[in-house]
């Protein structure tokens, strides 16, 4: 059996489990197993803290995982990003008090705060950045610079209101750009191949749909030239001759836009359907 280490909880817990579920795995329904299996589908879980997937599936004793980008980094493990998933987007970026810090080399023999000590020192040993010392926290990182733990912290930023808020101004350059990534030990396993399938087939179905349109011949490539499809639009005829149905995939951001370009251009019974799972 294949096996694959999940985020037991967490931000990544939630979504990963939905996607391998729309993915057409069997995950655990009690929120406390750490491991249940999925014999039709020659699976094996394991429900793990989502800092320790790395290093499970870079030692050898999961054979893939999901968990986030900075994760993988941070672990220093061996194992290897094979894909992106599409989901948990985080940014990482320097932070610290606006009138001491303004660019990079100001962290030079000073004390930074991070909860990812592997990927930040990593980051400034590339950039030439030698910190008097690497502070590792669990969390809360912004109040280390007020309570004198720290000069400077390193963190996931979104909005930047929580640092703000802490006295902190953002500065130099992105630490990492994160998002939720599969893993895996290098090895190729047997079904590895069919989980990403699956994987890339749920992120299909998130960011596309079914567009079908009847639009006549006269008006066909002007409308196929506004919804030019996945690879190519599929043209059937109708009862009537001067009028053909057509069926496309098409983004789902671009959903309406195409819509309202299709009618001015003369298509009718304009209609969109969802994809609930695809293989490409």
């Amino acid at each position: 059996m294949l096996r694959i280490a999940v985020p037991n909880k967490g931000s990544l817990a939630e979504t990963a489990a939905q996607m391998l579920w729309e993915a057409g795995y069997t995950g655990r329904r009690d929120p406390r197993e750490l491991h249940t299996a999925d014999p039709r589908n020659g699976v094996e879980f394991f429900y793990l803290r989502p800092r320790d997937i790395a290093t499970y599936v870079g030692s050898g004793a999961l054979d893939v995982g999901i968990t986030g980008r900075d994760l993988l980094l941070d672990s220093g493990s061996d194992a290897t990003e094979i894909a992106p998933l599409g989901f948990g987007d985080s940014t990482f970026r320097f932070a610290g008090p606006a009138d001491t810090f303004a660019e990079l080399s100001d962290l030079e023999g000073v004390r930074v705060a991070t909860s990812y000590p592997g990927l930040v020192g990593a980051f400034l040993e590339r950039q030439g950045v030698t910190p008097a010392k690497l502070v590792k926290l669990d969390g809360a990182v912004e109040s280390a610079v007020r309570l004198g733990v720290a000069d400077a912290v390193a963190d996931v930023v979104s909005t930047g209101a929580t640092l703000r808020a802490a006295g902190l101004g953002i500065f130099g350059p992105v630490i990492l750009d994160s998002t939720a990534v599969l893993i895996g030990s290098g090895v190729d396993k047997p079904g590895a191949a069919t989980l990403l399938r699956r994987l890339q087939g749920v992120l299909v179905a998130r960011q596309y749909v079914l567009l079908d349109y009847d639009v006549p011949v006269a008006h066909l490539e002007r409308a196929t030239g506004a919804a030019p499809g996945f690879e190519s639009p599929t043209v059937s005829p109708l009862h009537d001759p001067e009028w053909v149905a057509v069926r496309v995939m098409i983004p789902r951001v671009d959903m309406n836009h195409v819509m309202d370009e299709l009618y001015e251009i003369g298509a009718r019974a304009i209609l969109v359907s969802a994809i609930h799972a695809a293989r490409l």
